[in-house]
């Protein structure tokens, strides 16, 4: 089955060349040649989109890099597959980034393709956000297909700096979105919130995002019963690039 989806993946369309520069080209093919294969046998991608994943996946994922700011540490909240995280990685290697994501079958992917591609800047991370609110601060958050953008505040906000970063990809659903999540964005001390499109004249349509700014954390009282200080490493799975021999414990 992995051979027959692979061979429904399309070439790299020319556009791909303008967006992937050098290196992160090969590894974008890669990667997509990972999704079509060992990701669609797993469940992590459908079949039918295998034929889309360049346009919808790969290229929709890049162009967010074009909101994100130079050398910064940057969470993906949910990760799945990748998407967009393994993606931003690859197009802006001068970033540090997370792959947060608590499912076991979907970090074993996810750890296969940071070895795969050779991405010294990505970590995968084994959790849920609310357990590591308090533990791992970040300056950008990004998330696809998660959660409803109310929901997705309560898990991203925390995680991030005063003045850090959300985006949010939510497509023709945006607006409607972000104007139901009014009162969780006070709640969650958002100084900013709007709508933004990345991508223009290299994915149609462009790829739109909610883009939140934090302000000063709000005072949410006692912290997370158990947490403490530097224990994260000792209550959740983080594997790096090259950390083979804990999976096969």
């Amino acid at each position: 089955m992995t051979g027959e989806m692979s061979e429904q993946l399309p070439p790299a369309p020319e556009v791909a060349h303008e967006v992937f520069h050098g290196a992160a080209m090969g590894r974008a093919e890669a990667f997509a040649d990972l999704l079509a294969g060992p990701g669609v046998v797993r469940g992590l991608l459908g079949p039918r989109e295998v034929p889309r994943i360049w346009d919808r996946h790969l290229l929709n994922c890049a162009v967010i890099a074009e909101a994100v700011p130079p050398d910064v540490r940057l969470v993906d909240i949910g990760s799945g597959a990748g998407l967009p995280g393994i993606v931003l990685a690859i197009v802006r290697p001068d970033i540090r980034v997370t792959l947060l994501e608590p499912l076991l079958r979907r970090t074993v992917f996810l750890n296969e393709c940071v070895d795969a591609l050779e991405l010294p800047n990505v970590e995968v991370l084994r959790a849920r956000a609310e357990e590591v609110a308090g533990e791992r601060e970040f300056d950008v958050a990004t998330a696809r297909a998660v959660a409803p953008l109310d929901r997705l505040l309560t898990w991203a906000m925390p995680l991030l700096g005063t003045g850090g970063m959300l985006l949010a990809m939510k497509g023709e659903r945006a607006a409607e979105e972000l104007d139901g999540a009014e009162s969780q964005l006070r709640a969650s001390g958002a100084r900013t919130a709007e709508l933004v499109t990345v991508g223009h004249g290299k994915v149609e349509p462009p790829a739109t995002l909610v883009r939140v700014i934090a302000g000063p954390k709000p005072q949410t009282g006692r912290r997370h019963e158990g947490a403490r200080d530097g224990d994260l490493r000792g209550r959740h799975e983080v594997a790096k690039r090259g950390a083979r021999r804990r999976r096969k414990r």
